[in-house]
Order: structure tokens, then sequence, then C-alpha cells
């Protein structure tokens, strides 16, 4: 698969599905390794969590986004990450997301000597797959269930944010300020602002997936009260409107 970065180099993005006891708190592991080097590389919010590695940083975590953002990538060097399911990253890396939300932090400063170790490993030339397999022996064993908030965070994205908060709220044993401040916590964003990443996110997915654009088909399929809200949330997690941005760039990183 091949994205394009805002200068219109085509970037090789990979991903890769756990199999393994992790799949119901990871969503994917992915690579990106261009050959030259890519400025603007767009990336939109999408809810979760990623432990990420490139040569040029370390291996970093990058807390949930509430708005898009753009990259630059230096050439021939990887680029990868586990991409945590919304809300399932806080037990496995052994921070709040609610600290992490919009900012890139270095695990040294969470993991001190085995972070150093783990970045000098992983810049060794090697196949991706065997990297990323390296990146998540870091992680521990996830439970085998998880927690009741955890469960009703999972019911928010299964909806694609198009739920009753109250009644997910009463599913976790939770009042409603109750579950606010959990899902907080859990997630990176509050359970009205997960809910509207979600949607807009899969507005997205429709829209690519569809053969012509019915903009209006699509705010009404995704859960948007009207058209003008659906325009209204590209603009301010996207940069601009659906129009506009599937006209002039390609499919961008879901993050």
């Amino acid at each position: 698969m091949e994205w394009k970065a805002q200068n219109f180099v085509p970037v090789p993005y990979r991903e890769f599905l756990p199999k393994n006891a992790l799949a119901r708190w990871v969503e994917c592991s992915w690579c990106i390794q261009p050959t030259v080097a890519v400025t603007g590389y767009p990336v939109r919010p999408d809810g979760c969590v990623d432990l990420f590695y490139s040569r040029e940083s370390g291996v970093q975590v990058i807390g949930t986004m509430t708005a898009g953002r753009r990259f630059d990538l230096a050439p021939g060097s990887p680029t990868m990450g586990i991409r945590f399911r919304p809300g399932m990253a806080g037990r496995l890396l052994g921070i709040a997301p609610a600290e992490l939300t919009d900012l890139h932090v270095a695990t040294e400063d969470l993991w001190g000597s085995r972070a150093r170790e783990l970045s000098c490993r992983l810049a060794e030339p090697g196949p991706a797959e065997e990297q990323l397999r390296l990146l998540a022996s870091v992680l521990p064993s996830p439970p085998s269930v998880p927690g009741a908030v955890h469960r009703a965070i999972e019911a928010i994205v299964a909806s694609h944010g198009a739920v009753d908060l109250d009644w997910v709220a009463r599913q976790a044993n939770l009042s409603p300020r109750q579950f606010r401040r959990r899902c907080l916590e859990e997630s990176g964003l509050a359970p009205k602002q997960l809910c509207r990443v979600l949607r807009f996110r899969h507005a997205w997915s429709l829209a690519e997936r569809a053969a012509g654009r019915d903009w209006s088909g699509i705010a009404a399929e995704a859960g948007y009260f009207d058209q003008a809200h659906l325009i209204r949330d590209f603009r301010e997690l996207a940069g601009g409107p659906p129009m506009s941005v599937f006209s002039n760039t390609a499919p961008s990183l879901d993050r």
C-alpha cells in the first residue's frame, strides 16, 4: 500500500495484524520506509496511542491526537509502531494516556535503560516484521479479560461513536461523571471527544471505500446530524473540508 505525502512522494506503508493475546489490546503494527526524504506526511486522529520507533527519535509513545498533524520522514530510515486500540494502551505501557494527549514522550523517561537498550537493538538492520516483534517484546502479557471501563470503551469503538454514553456508563457500573473521568484516564479523550474522533474516522473509512463520494450520504451513514457537521469535523480534525482533503491528497495514515 502507498500513501502520498504533501510533496506527492509515494510512501510505502504496511500494517500487520496481531495474532496472539495482544489482539484485543493492539489494533495493528505498522511500518513506513521511504526511499527519499518526505515532508508533510499526514497523520489524522483515530483515538489510539502508539508505541513508536525511528532512528532519529528512538522509541517514543505518541499520545492520542485531537487534530491531524504532518511529519517529516528521513530517507531509507524505517519508521514503525504498535497502535493500541482506544483505551487499551495504559495497562501495557504503564502510564495513563490522559498524560499523553497530543504529546510525544521518550520511553527513556518511562523505562530508563530498558528503553535505551531497545533503541540500540532496533537500530540494527533487519526485516520490518522482526523489528516489530522486537518492539512488541517489551510489552507485558495483557489481562485475559479487559476491565469494565475497557469493555465500555470497546462498546464505543464498536459503534463508531454512535452510542448513548449514559448507557455505556451504566454498563461499567459508573455514573456518567465517573465514566467521563475514567474514559479520559484510559483513552486520553473524554467520552464525547472519543465519539467525535471515532465518528470522523468512520466517515473517512466510508469515503475511502465509496466509488463516488456522496458526502451527505456518508454523513448520514457515519452518524452525523447533517453534512455541515461532517464538514466541520473534517476542517478541525483533518485540516480542510472533505471534498478538498480527498481531491488534493491520497488517504493519510490513521493514527
